[in-house]
């Protein structure tokens, strides 16, 4: 793990084909096999793969990693608030209120759409909201003061995404596992949200730092007109690119909801 995560947040100026590069590449493979090995059909393992035998907990586990994943965009935007804005680091985490709030206030509408429509609908619900939230940041070539509304906005609706996915995953992997295995599954996917936000910071916050240097990137500007200050542009076209790898997870987590889980899993009152 901190093979991979060097390689990820350092690789860009480490050099990924460089000798410390390929080193890092190779403990990580290496390590990993060697970590399958041991684990693998040992009793009272550290992680019991036998449990990815099950399609729908592999599914709403991997989704829980994307998904967490995405709190990159934070780092991200709030990244680009302060070096391309000029805010201040109180100015740009007073925006983030709204996800915080929407948390606390509708993680129970989870659980009221899990005992209504299942896991699979509000799982896929919870996703397509944080997609907005992302997508919404990816405004990047507005005015500063309007980016500010745009964020107020996305963070509110990614603590309400989170809020409508968190319960209705949670039941999808653990209620599917036969009692004995239930303590496992949970250490794993638990293990699932920390390991994608570590990781999903560590990838945004990499590419922003990797575009974030050099010359103006033209494919971007050929899209996208950049209003305001020019002096930022760079930053603001980095803040695109990492946003985008977000984005991205977001679309990788529909595809294995839509896959793994069943319409007619996860309902409470079955």
């Amino acid at each position: 793990m901190i093979g991979l995560q060097i390689l990820v947040t350092k690789g860009s100026q480490l050099g990924f084909t460089s000798v410390i590069g390929i080193v890092l590449i190779a403990a990580t493979l290496l390590f990993s096999f060697i970590f399958f090995y041991i684990e693998k059909g040992k009793k009272g393992a550290f992680i019991d793969f036998k449990l990815f035998n099950n399609m729908i907990f592999t599914g709403a586990t991997i989704s829980n990693f994307l998904l967490n994943g995405t709190a990159g965009m934070l780092i991200v935007s709030l990244m680009l608030l302060q070096v391309g804005g000029n805010l201040s680091a109180q100015e740009a985490g007073m925006l983030t209120l709204g996800y915080a709030i929407a948390i606390v206030l509708f993680i129970r509408m989870g659980e009221k759409l899990l005992q209504r429509f299942g896991a699979r609908k509000p799982m896929i619900w919870g996703s397509l909201i944080v997609g907005v939230a992302i997508f919404l940041l990816m405004f990047t070539n507005v005015m500063t003061d309007t980016y500010k509304i745009l964020a107020i906005i996305a963070y509110t609706l990614f603590g309400l995404g989170l809020a409508f996915y968190a319960t209705p995953s949670t039941d999808a992997a653990l209620s599917n596992l036969p009692g004995n295995q239930a303590g496992a599954g949970a250490g794993i996917y638990k293990m699932a949200s920390s390991l994608g936000a570590a990781f999903g910071v560590a990838i945004s916050a990499g590419v922003f730092a990797a575009f974030n240097v050099g010359d103006h990137i033209q494919w971007l500007e050929g899209v996208l007109t950049f209003v305001g200050r020019q002096d930022n542009v760079v930053v603001r076209q980095a803040a695109i690119i990492g946003l985008g790898v977000n984005l991205m997870m977001i679309v990788m987590a529909i595809l294995f909801i839509m896959i793994t889980i069943p319409k007619s899993t996860g309902k409470a009152n079955d």
